[in-house]
This record gives structure tokens, C-alpha cells and sequence, in this order.
């Protein structure tokens, strides 16, 4: 497994990072507890949970994640685990948390009380990448800032990092960090997928200017890219299947991801995938870890079986003539103007 530098910190990652947001609700603990055991065996330090997690969401379920990756973490090395977690901020109602009575500003207020409950949930004394998972665009990025600067000085916290944010707010964070001496977001987690290439239109050549490293989620464009959603199957138990039918805003989110453009991208990458010799997973995961402004994939399992695929891209590395053939088909059918 390959390691990259987080931002300009002195923080090496595996370039693919396991992610938890199911522990807890699509994945049991004896499960998580295999899912982990087997990223760390092939390699992986780097570990992404949140104070919100599981999803989808439930009110008694806030902070289960963090307390199953706690347990984990006690059967290993702490020093050989890089623990990355976030604190809320406002989530626009589809992930709202359930901590602090839903009571997400990022002030020093809720900034503090969030990260005390995250270290206690991990049986931890610090936490080495500490995340705002949705921006406050409504607040002041000083006094967000001023929190965790604090939060870094009593080392509880390593180095921050920001999430959901736009190309505006990340300059700005910047900013401010530099004109007042403040500790700086060094990574920014963002959708990146084949299905959804946004990220490159300007935040990619922020993130290249500054040195912030991107920490891609959804690199299967939450599980479409694994086939499951072909010609508009709703298979049983899968996030979106619930989601559609649930209606409302929970099925206009799904759709963003479930639609005719990504199925039949969907479709056309698996055929880039096949003359490639790969499965369409492991093609996604490898494709998303090569470009220069990525630092570690996310990537996520509710079974241990779904591993496989995504563990082998970590020795993938795709040639011109497979990424010629991807970007021909993001131009003919997701960004026909491109």
C-alpha cells in the first residue's frame, strides 16, 4: 500500500482510507470488526468516522460509529492508526446530527463539546485528523478557526481538515489561517467519483496552488459504480433502494446519484473496466487515488466480501489508453459541453 503526505503536515496515509458511516447500521460490530481487521492486514492506517455516524441516521444511533472503531482501536497499536473524525456543522437536513440536541454552529462552544464527546466515544487521547463536516457559510471562519488552533495547541488534535466545502470557503479558511497565524485545513473531503468530476472545474487547482490534499468520499458514487443499480434495479438493503422510497428529500439526494445519465455511464465504464482486465469497482477506486491533489480514498464496506475489489486497486495503476477511454465517456454523457 502507498502512503501520501496529508496537506503540507507531516502525516503520511495508505492512499486508500476505510471508511465506517455504516458501522453501526448496515454493518454490524462483529462485521466492522473483520472489515477493519482485514484493511489493516492489507495495509490501510488511515480510518474516517464522524460524531454523526451511522447512516442512515437515527436518533439513538449518533455516535455508535465512533464507539465500535473505539473498541477496534484497542486491539491495535494506537501510534500505527492515523483516526480521522469530524465535527458536524450545519448538514443542510439530510445528515442532520443528533448531537448537542442538533445544535451543529461551528462556534468554540460546540466545536469543544464535540471533539471531548469524540475522544471518549474512541477511547482516545487525540485524534489525528480533525474534520468540519459541513461548512457554516453563515458564521465566521475566525472563530471556527480559533477553536481548533486551541484544540491543536493542547494536542487533542494533530491537524484539521474540512469537509463539503466549496472552492470560495477553502480559499477563505485559508486566508484567514495565514493573516492570523491559525492552523490551517490541510485536507478537504469532497464527492469525487467517475460519476462526479466537479471537484476538477476549480477546487482541484486550489487544492494544488495551496497544497490541501483531497480526501475523495464516494468514490463508487455510493454504490452505483458497483453495478447494483443496473437498469434501475433497487436492490434489497441497498442505501438508495431506502431512500427512493422514502420520498422527499432523502429520494431527490438518491436521484443525484441514481438517474438515467450515471446509469448509462455506469454502464459504458464497465466496459472501459472490462477490456481493462477489472472489475468496474477496482477501476473506480484506482482511478480516483491517481490524480496528483488526492491524497486517500475513501472507501467504505457493510460486508467483508465487497473488500476485494476495492483492496486490489491498490496495486493498479491505469494507463493513458484506460483513461483516454474514461474521459471520453464523461464527455459524450455526463459533461457533454466539457
Amino acid at each position: 500500500m502507498k502512503t501520501k503526505r496529508l496537506g503540507k503536515s507531516p502525516i503520511y496515509v495508505s492512499d486508500i482510507c476505510m471508511g465506517t458511516m455504516t458501522f453501526g447500521s448496515g454493518a454490524d460490530e462483529a462485521m466492522a470488526f473483520q472489515i477493519l481487521d482485514k484493511a489493516f492486514d492489507a495495509g490501510i492506517n488511515f480510518y474516517d468516522t464522524a460524531e454523526n455516524y451511522p447512516v442512515p441516521p437515527k436518533p439513538e444511533w449518533a455516535g455508535r460509529t465512533e464507539e465500535i472503531v473505539g473498541r477496534w482501536m484497542k486491539t491495535k497499536d494506537r501510534d500505527a492508526l492515523i483516526i480521522a473524525t469530524k465535527v458536524s456543522g450545519p448538514s443542510h437536513g439530510w445528515l442532520k446530527s443528533s448531537q448537542r440536541a442538533g445544535m451543529t454552529a461551528l462556534d468554540r462552544h460546540n466545536i469543544t463539546r464535540a471533539v471531548e464527546a469524540s475522544l471518549r466515544r474512541l477511547g482516545t487521547d487525540y485524534i489525528d485528523l480533525y474534520q468540519t463536516h459541513w461548512p457554516d457559510h453563515g458564521a465566521r471562519y475566525e472563530d471556527a478557526l480559533d477553536a481548533l488552533d486551541d484544540l491543536v495547541r493542547q494536542g487533542k488534535v494533530r491537524i484539521i481538515g474540512c469537509s463539503n466545502e466549496t472552492t470560495w470557503g477553502l480559499t477563505k479558511s485559508l486566508g484567514v489561517s495565514e493573516r492570523l497565524g491559525l492552523v490551517r485545513y490541510e485536507t478537504i473531503q469532497n464527492n469525487f467519483s467517475l460519476n462526479n468530476r466537479r471537484f476538477e472545474d476549480e477546487l482541484a487547482q486550489a487544492c494544488r496552488q495551496e497544497g490541501v490534499s483531497l480526501i475523495p468520499y464516494s468514490p463508487l458514487a455510493g454504490g452505483v459504480l458497483t453495478g447494483k443499480y443496473d437498469k434501475g434495479a433497487t436492490p434489497d438493503g441497498a442505501r438508495f433502494s431506502a431512500y427512493l422510497a422514502m420520498g422527499g428529500r432523502q429520494a431527490a439526494m438518491a436521484r443525484r446519484f441514481v438517474n438515467p445519465k450515471t446509469l448509462l455511464s455506469t454502464e459504458r465504464f464497465a466496459g472501459v473496466a472490462a477490456e481493462a482486465g477489472l472489475s468496474l469497482t477496482t477501476l473506480a477506486v484506482a482511478w480516483s487515488k491517481q490524480h496528483d491533489f488526492v491524497a486517500s480514498t475513501i472507501v467504505g464496506a457493510t460486508h467483508i466480501d465487497q473488500l476485494e475489489p476495492i483492496l486490489a486497486a491498490a496495486d493498479v495503476t491505469l494507463g493513458p489508453d484506460v483513461l483516454k477511454a474514461i474521459d471520453a465517456v464523461s464527455k459524450e454523457i455526463l459533461y457533454p459541453m466539457g
